[in-house]
């Protein structure tokens, strides 16, 4: 297996959590001023929206790293990367607000391409298949005995 294969998936997943991980530290450290921003954005709950955010950017971050979960933290993620573009950066005359907007969006399409691709060869999600589990059988397909 080269390279490109073995480890850049994994060196992706890290470069592209460190943005959500990074961030939603930096609204620790600043509660009022991240809630007065969103709530300047006209968004409902602004103090819910906080926290809401903070474990998806934290957690997801995380998880990215890890490789646990990916593919469904991954579109949760570019799910919350594009509500976001949406929500704050949608002033297009405002170059700043543009680039932002895009940004998003690139993050968006770089996680879309690890759902659809996987975590690769580092990470838990790769271990659990590599061990070949048996699948967990639930209580409605067990047959009466």
């Amino acid at each position: 297996m080269n390279f490109t294969i073995r480890y850049l998936p994994a060196i992706g997943r890290r470069l592209t959590a460190a943005i959500f991980i990074v961030s939603g530290f930096g609204k620790i450290a600043a509660p009022a001023m991240t809630q007065g921003y969103i709530a300047s954005a006209r968004l409902p709950v602004p103090t819910i929206a906080y926290l809401i955010e903070i474990v998806i950017e934290i957690s997801g971050g995380r998880l990215l790293v890890i490789g646990f979960h990916t593919r469904a933290t991954a579109a949760v993620l570019a799910a919350f990367v594009v509500a976001t573009a949406l929500s704050f950066h949608h002033n297009f005359a405002d170059q700043n607000q543009l680039i932002h907007f895009l940004k998003n969006i690139a993050i968006a399409g770089g996680l879309l391409q690890v759902f659809a691709f996987g975590a690769g060869y580092f990470s838990f999600d790769n271990r659990r298949t590599s061990l070949d589990l048996p699948a967990p059988t639930h209580t409605s397909e067990r047959s009466s005995v």
